[in-house]
C-alpha cells in the first residue's frame, strides 16, 4: 500500500490564489520582447546623456587652456553657469518648444509653450509608453545638446565679454533660439517633412552655436592688440595640457552624443548600429587630427598642437550629421576634410579681423556645414538641395535672432568690459579672484 502525504487545507487555501495570480500575470504582463526595447533605449539615453554632460567639462578645460591665465577663472565660471542656465530654461520652456507633439502654435515652425513633465514615481508597466523610452531619460539626453550649443558661444567671445550680458544671452539661446530651430527637424517640423537629415546635430547644434558665436564676435569686436598695423598678434593659451585634456574629454563625450542619437537600443540591429556609430565617430576624429598635423607641418614648417586638437574636434563635428551610414573609409574622408577646413579657416577669420579665441567658428560652424552637406554622399535618402535648405534656414534664423539680441544687449548696458579691465584680466576685474594667484602678471 502506497502512502500519500497530505497537504493541509490551510496551505492549499493560501497557495491557490498565488498560483492563479501568477497565471494571470503571465498572460497579462508584457514579455521582455515588449519591455526590453523600452528599458534598453532608456538606458542608452541615460548613458549617452551623462557622456554628453561630461563634454561640459571638456569645453571648460579646452577654453581654460586656450585663454590667457588672467581669464581662466572667468571661463570656468561661464561654463558651469551656462550649463546650469540651460538645465533650468530647457525644463521651463525649451523642451516643449522643441517637442510639441500635436500642440504646435504655428504648425511646423513654432512649438508649444509649457514646462517639461516627468513620469510619476514607480511608473507601472501598463502606464509606460513601451514604444520608445522614458520621458525623463529623453529630456535628460536632449538637455545636454541644448547646453552644448551654449558652450560653443563661450569660447569664441572669451577674454572681453561681460559676464552678465553673456548669461542673459544664454537664457534666451537655450530657452528659445535653440529649441525653436531644433524643433524644425527633431520635433517633426517643416525641415523634417522636407526630408532634411541631421543625425546628431552638425547643423542643429554645432552650426547653430557657431552662428550665435559669429554674431557675438561681430558685435563685440576683437581683443585689444589682436589686429594691429595689418598684423595678427598671437595670444598663446595659458595651459596646453588642459586644452589637450579638454579635447580628449570632448572626444569621449562624443560617443554619447552620436551613439545616443540612434534613439533606440532594443534590437540586435539598433545596438549593432550604435557600435558602428562609435567606430565611425572615432575614425573621423582621428582623421581630422592627422590631417591638421600633416597640413600644419607643410604650411608652417612646424606642427601646431592647437590646430591638431581642433582638427580632431573638426572631424567629430563633420561626422555628426551622419555617423551611421558611412563606411570607415568614408568616415576617414569626411573627418579628414574637416581637419583641413580648420587649418585654412582659422587664418581666414584673422584676415577678416574676426577674433575667435578658441577656433569655435571654424570647428563648429564651418565643419558643421561641411558635415551636413556631405550627408548625401553616404545616405541615399537625402539630397544636396534639401540639405542646403536646412543649413540656410537654421543658419539665417540663428544668426539674425542672435545678432539682434547681441545688439539689444549692447545698447542696454553694453556687452564689452572696459579697456582697463581687459588689460588687467577678467578674473580680477569681473570676479576678484584668479586661477593662478601665485603667478605675477606684468
Amino acid at each position: 500500500m502506497k502512502l500519500t502525504k497530505l497537504i493541509p487545507a490551510s496551505v492549499v487555501a493560501t497557495l491557490l490564489p498565488l498560483v492563479a495570480f501568477a497565471q494571470d500575470a503571465e498572460v497579462a504582463a508584457p514579455g521582455f520582447d515588449e519591455i526590453g526595447p523600452y528599458i534598453m533605449t532608456t538606458l542608452l539615453f541615460l548613458i549617452g546623456g551623462f557622456l554628453v554632460m561630461w563634454m561640459a567639462a571638456g569645453f571648460a578645460m579646452l577654453e581654460a587652456g586656450l585663454v590667457r591665465s588672467k581669464n581662466v577663472t572667468t571661463q570656468l565660471l561661464k561654463n558651469v553657469v551656462l550649463f546650469s542656465i540651460a538645465a533650468v530654461m530647457y525644463w521651463l520652456i525649451g523642451y516643449s518648444l522643441m517637442y510639441p507633439g500635436d500642440a504646435w502654435i504655428i504648425p511646423g515652425f513654432l512649438g508649444a509653450v509649457g514646462t517639461a513633465t516627468m513620469e510619476p514615481v514607480g511608473l507601472a508597466v501598463a502606464d509606460a509608453d513601451l514604444g520608445y523610452a522614458s520621458v525623463a531619460s529623453d529630456f535628460f539626453f536632449q538637455l545636454m545638446f541644448c547646453a552644448t550649443t551654449a558652450s560653443i558661444v563661450s569660447g569664441t567671445l572669451a577674454e572681453r565679454i561681460k559676464i552678465w550680458p553673456f548669461f542673459i544671452f544664454v537664457v534666451v539661446l537655450t530657452g528659445f533660439f535653440y529649441p525653436i530651430e531644433a524643433s524644425w527637424q527633431w520635433g517633426g517640423g517643416f525641415l523634417s517633412e522636407m526630408g532634411f537629415s541631421d543625425f546628431a546635430g552638425s547643423t542643429l547644434v554645432h552650426s547653430a552655436g557657431g552662428w550665435a558665436a559669429l554674431a557675438g564676435a561681430l558685435v563685440l569686436g576683437p581683443r585689444i592688440g589682436k589686429y594691429k598695423d595689418g598684423k595678427v598678434t598671437a595670444f598663446p593659451g595659458s595651459n596646453l595640457a588642459l586644452a589637450t585634456l579638454g579635447t580628449f574629454i570632448l572626444w569621449l563625450g562624443w560617443f554619447g552624443f552620436n551613439g545616443g542619437s540612434q534613439l533606440a537600443a532594443g534590437t540586435i540591429g539598433d545596438i549593432t548600429d550604435v557600435g558602428r556609430i562609435f567606430v565611425n565617430t572615432n575614425m573621423a576624429a582621428a582623421a581630422g587630427s592627422i590631417a591638421a598635423l600633416i597640413l600644419t607641418q607643410i604650411i608652417y614648417g612646424k606642427i601646431d598642437l592647437t590646430m591638431v586638437l581642433n582638427g580632431a574636434l573638426a572631424g567629430l563635428v563633420s561626422i555628426t550629421a551622419e555617423p551611421l551610414a558611412p563606411s570607415l573609409f568614408m568616415s576617414l574622408i569626411i573627418g579628414g576634410i574637416g581637419g583641413i577646413i580648420v587649418v585654412f579657416a582659422v587664418p581666414f577669420l584673422d584676415k577678416l579681423k574676426i577674433d575667435d579665441v578658441v577656433g569655435a567658428i571654424p570647428v563648429h560652424l564651418m565643419c558643421g556645414i561641411w558635415g551636413t552637406i556631405a550627408v548625401p554622399l553616404t545616405n541615399a535618402d537625402t539630397s544636396f538641395g534639401t540639405q542646403l535648405v536646412g543649413i540656410v534656414s537654421i543658419g539665417a534664423f540663428t544668426f539674425v535672432v542672435s545678432l539682434v539680441l547681441w545688439l539689444v544687449l549692447k545698447a542696454f548696458g553694453g556687452i564689452r568690459v572696459s579697456e582697463e579691465s581687459e588689460i588687467t584680466g577678467l578674473d580680477k576685474a569681473e570676479l576678484g579672484m584668479e586661477a593662478y594667484p601665485e603667478f605675477y602678471k606684468g
